[in-house]
């Protein structure tokens, strides 16, 4: 492997441990900087925010500069946003700092895989961005429960000081070894992804994508206070339900996958946003209870990130009949529709928490969930009435990989 792709991957690793290790972390934060746990779940939504903002804006706005000189600006930016976190004297200045890495996350992503390609023969294009992306894989399931415990034992500044650590050993690293001349394809314009949200199609998979995750993000951005207030987990007991779930994630994301290549992606959506909601379902009841709350954690993690392929491959699909020449482009706004969902979950959950409390996040999280289901269901039958759209882009599945 490439040490430029290492670079990449750890980059990767940081990004994602610094994006959802928040949701263990949440507890503490309110309980330091004395704000209530929805204006805490606020840094969830606020960076996602900044991700669904930054990939397709700023990824436009900075088409022209070199890539490497790019990528290591974005590290920069990204261990500055940390520093900013670890130090950040109150509830405002860490708001900055969330928006701050949630944006040069979502330029990172828009970026990362075409820099991945270059770095290797063409026939191992796919095999370099996969490798890439398992630094996300490895954050949820080693970096967010790792973050988790620093957070709970030595404060939660030292977390964001850990992750920034991280961040320089990326930016040395692309320093180094990314080469200074990579070749790029200037990306798609801010009118020509406009024009892309112009499509109904494809902003129904949009609508499946962001409301299938805000629910899911209305029960997961308070997993850390139903866990320690509901369930009666120690605070040091959550970095540990938190690998069971990023493990669990590891094995839906295979899971889902291969059920997407098996059923199709419309089928495949249905079985995961149908079994997610029972999950959801599931947690208002079991949550008293810490041994069935674990267990359910752990069939959560499997269906809340095993429908990626899936929404993947559809978006793809969608955008070879309906826009074939913005592909790509399709594709890279339903990575910003996911992190809507996220934002608007978090910001729901917030609601919920402060109106209803706690336990209620999971029911209503699953009938949102139900939402998406529902859009899924729709989005097959007008498949079914055009047929050449539910089967464009089958030969072309590679090129999700690619996102």
């Amino acid at each position: 492997m490439p040490l430029a792709l290492l670079a990449l991957t750890i980059s990767a690793f940081a990004i994602g441990t610094t994006e959802f290790v928040i949701v263990g972390l949440l507890p503490t934060i309110a309980a330091d900087l004395g704000v209530n746990l929805p204006s805490a779940g606020l840094l969830v939504s606020l960076y996602a925010l900044g991700v669904a903002v930054g990939a397709p804006v700023l990824t436009a706005l900075t088409g022209k500069l070199p890539r490497k000189t790019l990528l290591v600006s974005l590290m920069v930016l990204f261990t500055a946003g940390n520093l900013l976190a670890w130090k950040a004297p109150g509830y405002e200045s860490l708001v900055i700092a969330r928006i701050l890495t949630g944006l040069a996350h979502g330029v990172f992503f828009s970026i990362g895989s075409t820099i991945a390609t270059s770095l290797v023969p063409k026939e191992k294009a796919a095999s370099a961005i996969a490798i890439m992306f398992t630094g996300l894989t490895v954050a949820l399931v080693t970096g967010v429960p790792l973050g988790t415990f620093i957070g709970q034992h030595f404060g939660w500044r030292e977390t964001f000081l850990a992750v920034s650590a991280l961040g320089v050993i990326a930016f040395v690293g692309s320093l180094l070894f990314v080469p200074k001349t990579i070749q790029h394809s200037k990306p798609a314009s801010l009118l020509q992804q406009v024009k892309v949200l112009g499509e109904p199609r494809l902003l129904l998979v949009y609508a499946m994508t962001a409301v299938g995750y805000g629910g899911t993000f209305i029960a997961f951005t308070y997993l850390a206070p139903i866990l320690q207030q509901i369930s009666g987990f120690g605070a040091s007991a959550v970095g540990l339900v938190m690998l069971v779930y990023g493990v669990s994630v590891a094995v839906g994301n295979i899971w889902g996958g291969k059920l997407a290549d098996a059923r199709g992606p419309v089928g495949a959506l249905k079985i995961i946003f149908l079994g997610l909601a029972a999950v959801l379902l599931v947690v208002t009841f079991v949550a008293p209870f810490k041994w069935l709350m674990l267990i359910t954690v752990l069939v959560w993690g499997a269906f809340a990130f095993g429908n990626v392929a899936g929404l993947q491959v559809y978006v793809v699909q969608q955008a070879e009949h309906f826009t074939p020449r913005a592909v790509d482009v399709a594709s890279g706004l339903n990575i910003a529709a996911f992190n809507l969902g996220i934002a608007g979950g978090a910001w729901g959950g917030g609601l919920i928490v402060e109106h209803l409390g706690l336990v209620h996040t999971g029911w209503i999280g699953a009938l949102v969930v139900l939402g998406a289901y529902g859009l899924t269901v729709l989005s097959g039958r007008l498949d079914r009435l055009h047929p050449r759209a539910a089967v464009a882009g089958e030969t072309k599945r590679t090129r999700v990989a690619a996102h």
